[in-house]
């Protein structure tokens, strides 16, 4: 089943976070995730958004996505955007069912 990582990062250092960028590809492209959108001007439709980034990236199933965020190349990246940005990262399902019903 197809899954979503949703993130929004505080960006508080652009050169460590910039690293992060330049890494990034090399370790998401062997895991056939899509970038969806990257943005750091969203239109926010409700609430506050405080964050300087977000980020919707799609994987084909949780395992995949799972298997990227956890590999060794990913990890060593990551530090990159842990040192540069705070921020909140989720994974979701995408929705196979009937609106109004729970998709598991």
């Amino acid at each position: 089943m197809t899954v979503y990582v949703i993130a929004r990062m505080t960006i508080h250092d652009r050169d460590a976070y910039n690293k992060y960028d330049e890494g990034f590809m090399e370790t998401f492209e062997p895991f056939g995730g899509t970038i969806l959108s990257v943005d750091e001007a969203p239109t926010v439709l409700q609430g506050e958004w405080t964050a300087t980034r977000s980020i919707l990236l799609e994987f084909p199933s949780k395992d995949v996505a799972m298997a990227w965020m956890t590999s060794p190349a990913y990890q060593e990246v990551a530090k990159h955007r842990l040192a540069g940005s705070t921020g909140e990262a989720i994974l979701v399902n995408a929705f196979t069912g009937i609106p109004g019903q729970a998709s598991t």
